[in-house]
């Protein structure tokens, strides 16, 4: 079948699964569950295959972990749909009702964005998040995923696709992409796509935004920052910095450049030294960071660059003014955090990082969609748009104005003798 031919179906399927009830998404989302418990065997299978490929092809490391999909992925897969069913259905929520006259009134009910074209890196999990947060919130989707994941793909689309053919969902309403030159004819069918959210490197995501004229909501690099203030606790900002870098150090959120107060450099940088080396971290520093400990000596591309490795840039800094600085001209808008104890500092940081995620006393992993209790995610959006951070259900949807009257027309609101609106918020229900 051919692109167009797909968006096509795609555009026809959303008008269905706009009005797909609350029963029914649920039903569908169960038999998706189970279906992949049932074929975990084919799913390990189809991965095995994958990895083997990407080994003969010598791909990074970082690469093959996100590739990997066993029966631990899977079971966090499936546990991340159960809590997806556990939701409310994001559609057809009165957002708002006023009262323009007497039995004149304007609803603003929640809806889907409609068709949904998603082009994402080598994780296979990434697949069964996008299409049950899809599905969940009316929404029917495109995927590509990359072709170091081609067979976990195929397999996977294919079983949630089979899984839904008794329920009653209609055709069309999740397909798969398989070249690049597929993705290149998407981004000129702005006529059926709604929008595009693409996961991958910054270049990539720029690629995208430069050559299509339907809307993009995404995030390009990770470059996620942890401040160590003077007034840290000790041990709590050890454990937490250890877990940004070091508990998945191949997601966009983890820990990317440690910023490190200079009254408390002395003490903390020995300390955090040891744990980081014996778990394998390559440390980098400015000229402050290298009279304190031994290490590799940071370069100005290391302050704007995404690792996705054991690999961390460390940064002396004077005070959480300096701090928040080299966030907001170094980071990418996407997690940061600030370990310490004065509430004062904290608050001022919290309120000036210009990024999606901004955190107190935390590790910058727990910025995820599942965490969050969003029910997984698609992408996380660094844009200033209608969603922003770890993309959930709400993100997946829009709204439309719905007005309902009794005959009113504009020109008894016109003129000289004209009636008066009353634009009066109600408490009240579209449904």
């Amino acid at each position: 079948m051919q692109i167009e031919e797909k968006a096509r179906l795609a555009r026809y399927a959303s008008i269905r699964m706009a009005v797909l009830a609350s029963e029914k998404k649920e039903q569908a989302l169960k038999a998706i569950a189970q279906a992949l418990r049932n074929k975990e065997r084919d799913i390990v299978s189809a991965n095995q295959a994958d990895l083997a490929q990407a080994e003969k092809d010598n791909l990074p490391e970082v690469l093959i972990k996100r590739l990997k999909f066993g029966k631990e992925k899977l079971e966090e897969a499936i546990a991340g749909i159960e809590k997806l069913i556990e939701l409310p259905d994001p559609v057809g929520k009165t957002l708002s009702c006023t009262e323009l006259d007497t039995d004149l009134e304007l609803y603003k009910v929640s809806c889907p964005i409609g068709v949904l074209g998603v082009i994402f890196e080598s994780r296979p999990d990434a697949l069964v998040q996008i299409s049950t947060l899809a599905l969940k919130s009316g929404n029917v989707v495109l995927l590509k995923g990359g072709s170091e994941a081609a067979h976990s793909n195929r397999t996977l689309t294919d079983i949630v696709g089979e899984a839904n053919e008794g329920v009653g969902l209609p055709s069309g309403w999740i397909q798969m992409l398989e070249t690049r030159q597929d993705v290149r004819v998407l981004l000129e069918l702005d006529d059926y796509i709604d929008l595009v959210i693409p996961r991958g490197s910054n270049a990539f995501v720029k690629y995208i935004m430069d050559n299509t004229r339907i809307p993009v909501l995404g995030h390009a690099d990770g470059i996620c920052h942890v401040y160590i203030d003077v007034q840290a606790d000790m041990a709590k900002a050890l454990r937490v910095a250890f877990d940004a870098k070091c508990q998945y150090p191949a997601v966009c959120n983890a820990m990317e450049t440690m910023l490190v107060d200079k009254k408390i450099a002395p003490e903390f940088l020995p300390l955090i030294q040891g744990r980081l080396k014996e778990a394998g971290v390559e440390l980098r520093g400015d000229k402050e960071t290298r009279r304190i400990i031994e290490c590799n000596a940071a370069r100005e591309e290391d302050w704007r660059t995404e690792y996705n490795d054991l690999i961390l840039a460390i940064r002396v800094v004077d005070g959480v003014d300096q701090a928040i600085e080299h966030i907001n001209t170094y980071g990418s808008h996407h997690t940061d955090a600030i370990i310490t104890e004065d509430e004062q500092k904290a608050r001022k940081f919290l309120d000036l990082v210009d990024s999606a995620d901004v955190f107190w006393n935390c590790s910058t992993r727990f910025s995820d969609g599942y965490r969050y209790g969003l029910g997984a995610e698609v992408g996380i959006s660094t844009n200033k748009i209608h969603a922003r951070g770890p993309v959930g259900l709400e993100g997946l949807v829009i709204y439309k104005w719905i007005l309902i009257g009794d005959g009113h027309t504009v020109e008894e609101y016109s003129g000289r003798d004209a009636k008066k609106f009353r634009h009066l918020p109600k408490d009240k229900s579209y449904r």
